[in-house]
């Protein structure tokens, strides 16, 4: 009897765990079932995502490789730049025409300013003469170089104005520049540029400098907005006999992001035979950009025994008859420079110098002059030089640009000419094309 009761007993209990082992079985099939469906999603996903971003990395790539014109445009660099190992090199320059119409007083075949020279009136005036030249065309290079954990960079510039026709190759710059040293040929630390009224004519007007000289030059920056350049420099003085460099010492201060200064001190050893004399010089330039189209600029100086650093000066220092003796003079430019707008601009400026009328010096000069000259050499000299000027200059494309200018100034020399004539005229039309690259 228990036999028979027990037996349907585990046959029941039996299927019951079939039953149940069946069920476990068709849930954990029906969780893979939604594993995989959910594994499905996912990959479709993936792929849609996959493709939204390599169309964006098509649409990219195609940008960077064809650029809008405008777009070219406005990131284009001056030069030819080249990397050649870790040394980075920038081909540049200009090529230059320059023209003069000689209105009235030329005593030279020149198209450039030598107001200093001018004829007086009724000695050989050469007038109504038009000049040309591309002796100020131009070529350089730039390059930097990685040496430790700073650069070297470098410049080297020539043009054709060398020689006493201005028709032969020279050196403008040539220099090495490294920390705060540089060493090589450049603008003179006294006789800056950067504060000369603008002006067609390649070498400026009465009053201004354009001396590049070699130098060894150290520069201290106290901040952002001064510094201090020291240079000892060959000033190239071939009327006296050198044995020292000269030294110039510059202070440029900024003031605001409109106004900037520079004060310079100069002193020169100036030796003839056995004699000697210090010759010295201060100058103080400003520039002031009184609208962001409007520039002030003006620059002073006054020097003694020197005339090796500002154009257009007397001889600075003469073997006299009781020892040297020595011209100084005051000189001072001013201009206002009118940008119209991107294409156009224009300067009026202004140029004088003033010369002592020192009889020592006169005396000096007269003496030496050559036996065989009929015009004293203090009738080369002067006691006044101006000069006024007014130009445009316009750029219809960038590389390009085309300049027009009048000037007129006069010269007033230390002793007048056998016809009595003391004073020269400079009137003169100048025109210029420039294509940079």
């Amino acid at each position: 009897m228990k036999t028979m009761m027990i037996k349907p007993l585990v046959i029941a209990v039996g299927l019951t765990m079939s039953v149940m082992a069946n069920a476990q079985s068709s849930q954990e099939v029906e969780q893979l079932r939604q594993e995989v469906q959910q594994l499905k999603a996912l990959v479709h996903q993936y792929a849609q995502q996959n493709q939204t971003v390599q169309a964006n990395l098509n649409q990219l790539a195609n940008t960077a490789v064809q650029p809008p014109v405008a777009q070219k445009a406005s990131t284009e660099k001056r030069g030819l730049g080249m990397t050649l190992g870790n040394a980075e090199f920038n081909l540049y320059g200009n090529v230059r025409m320059d023209g003069s119409y000689q209105v009235e007083g030329s005593s030279r075949d020149l198209p450039y300013n030598h107001i200093n020279a001018v004829a007086l009136e009724g000695n050989n005036e050469s007038s109504d003469r038009l000049r040309s030249t591309l002796s100020a065309t131009r070529l350089g290079l730039d390059f930097k170089s990685p040496v430790g954990d700073q650069d070297v960079k470098g410049k080297i510039e020539v043009d054709f104005l060398g020689g006493s026709n201005f028709d032969n190759l020279r050196i403008r710059h040539a220099y090495l520049n490294y920390s705060n040293w540089l060493i090589g040929q450049t603008w003179s630390n006294f006789a800056v540029p950067d504060y000369m009224p603008e002006t067609v004519d390649a070498l400026a007007y009465a009053g201004g400098a354009v001396k590049r000289t070699p130098q060894v030059r150290y520069t201290a920056k106290f901040s952002p907005q001064t510094n201090l350049v020291v240079a000892a420099e060959d000033p190239k003085d071939n009327s006296i006999t050198q044995r020292l460099p000269a030294l110039t010492v510059r202070l440029n201060h900024q003031f605001a992001d409109n106004m900037s200064v520079s004060a310079r001190a100069m002193g020169h050893e100036k030796r003839i035979n056995s004699d000697e004399e210090m010759a010295w010089g201060v100058g103080l330039g400003a520039k002031y950009d009184v609208t962001p189209s409007t520039t002030l600029k003006a620059d002073y100086y006054h020097v003694k025994g020197d005339s090796s650093f500002v154009s257009f000066a007397n001889t600075g220092t003469i073997q006299g008859a009781n020892g040297l003796e020595q011209s100084e003079f005051d000189s001072i430019t001013v201009g206002l420079t009118q940008k119209f707008n991107e294409k156009l601009r224009g300067t009026v400026g202004y140029g004088y110098m003033s010369f002592d009328n020192d009889q020592n010096y006169k005396n000096a000069l007269i003496a030496s002059t050559p036996a065989t000259e009929t015009q004293s050499n203090a009738t080369r000299a002067n006691k006044d030089l101006w000069q006024a000027w007014a130009n445009v200059f316009y750029s219809p494309i960038k590389p390009v640009s085309l300049g027009l200018e009048y000037v007129y100034g006069e010269r007033t020399a230390l002793e007048a000419a056998t016809n009595g004539s003391n004073k020269g005229e400079d009137n003169r039309i100048n025109m210029v094309a420039i294509y940079n690259f």
